[in-house]
């Protein structure tokens, strides 16, 4: 059966720097337009994204920061990518997720009129994993052939899961496999120890995927603002970000594997500290040892530097002096004193 199409139907794929859709650029966009009369028209546009390429997206794409270095920006090519799809319907795979609304993002920054109104978007993604549902059910019937009887309760399922396993095991043991980079290998075998390293393959750190190891075995933050970077490195210019993490919404696993790596980092720093302090020799001198002081006693009695005699912190006293008699010339200067005769 031939796709019945009234207008062209625009399949098209993107490379980027990344998945966030808000931060992450296109280096790479694809379109084949088929149109209604069966002819296609393809197009291929290299982007100089205006950022950094990440190694780690480099590796699946490759394409790398020389590979763009030359090429325009989205804003330069905008208007003739759109004026390509023109009208087109639009298809791809996971394209609803992550092609669209990444390219939307990209038209919006570049002030290009790019309108999704009255467009059709077909998922062919969304059609395998409905028509070929990845449930246990269908896994059982897939491999096993049988259906699940009392489905849903748990030794049933727990029984399921451990058939399917065998006959996974028994399916694919010559089968080979290529991964992102190209390498071929037959991964499925009878050993559990490889069947662990082929079904974790993005070797997540703590299971919910929040944190993953890189080729190293380096922990790396895997989502937000500083996806794709060292858990250390984000540790030594944003300390707070742990902090961030550990009040935050996360699953108590992650924040306990964040809280093993930030040990180890703050162990790490403190030795760091204590080499960068200068060694202190055997031959160093003791530090003088001031004269003793001699005793104060009270002996010898204070004296006052203005007056030259004892002080013993009593307040001055005029010395007494016995009273005299009055005669009469005392009271003949009280009288001129006082301007009254006597």
């Amino acid at each position: 059966m031939k796709l019945n199409l009234k207008r062209p139907l625009a399949f098209f794929d993107l490379e980027t720097t990344g998945v966030n859709i808000g931060a992450d650029r296109i280096v790479e966009i694809s379109v084949i337009k088929l149109n209604p009369d069966g002819s296609e028209e393809v197009m291929t546009w290299r982007v100089q994204p205006g950022i950094p390429i990440p190694l780690e997206s480099s590796i699946v794409h490759g394409i790398y920061d020389e590979h763009v270095k030359d090429e325009k920006r989205f804003h330069e090519l905008g208007e003739h990518i759109a004026a390509f799809i023109g009208d087109s319907d639009l298809a791809g795979y996971n394209s609803n997720k992550f092609d669209i609304p990444m390219l939307m993002e990209e038209f919006l920054r570049a002030g290009v009129m790019f309108d999704l109104e009255n467009r059709y978007f077909v998922d062919v993604q969304n059609i395998f994993h409905q028509m070929e549902q990845r449930t246990l059910r269908a896994a059982y019937k897939f491999y096993c052939e049988k259906d699940i009887i009392n489905a849903h309760s748990a030794e049933a399922d727990t029984r399921a899961t451990m058939e399917v396993l065998l006959a996974q095991v028994e399916r694919y043991v010559d089968t080979e496999y290529e991964d992102k980079k190209g390498n071929r290998s037959k991964p499925v075998v009878g050993d559990v120890e490889a069947l662990h390293k082929f079904t974790n393959l993005s070797r997540p750190v703590d299971f919910a995927g929040r944190m993953v190891y890189n080729e190293e075995g380096e922990e790396l933050i895997n989502f937000g603002k500083h996806k794709g970077k060292r858990v250390e490195d984000v540790l030594n210019v944003e300390p707070s970000y742990y902090s961030w993490m550990m009040q935050g919404d996360f699953p108590l696993y992650t924040k306990r594997k964040l809280e093993e790596i930030h040990k180890r980092w703050s162990a790490k720093k403190a030795a760091e500290r204590q080499a960068a302090k200068p060694a202190q020799t055997a031959t160093t001198t003791a530090p003088k040892q001031d004269a003793p002081k001699p005793a104060f006693t009270n002996n010898a009695p204070k004296t006052s530097p203005q007056l030259n005699r004892p002080y013993n912190n009593q307040p001055f006293k005029k010395k007494e002096e016995p009273a005299k008699p009055v005669d009469d010339d005392m009271l003949k200067q009280l009288a001129s004193k006082f301007g009254k005769g006597l």
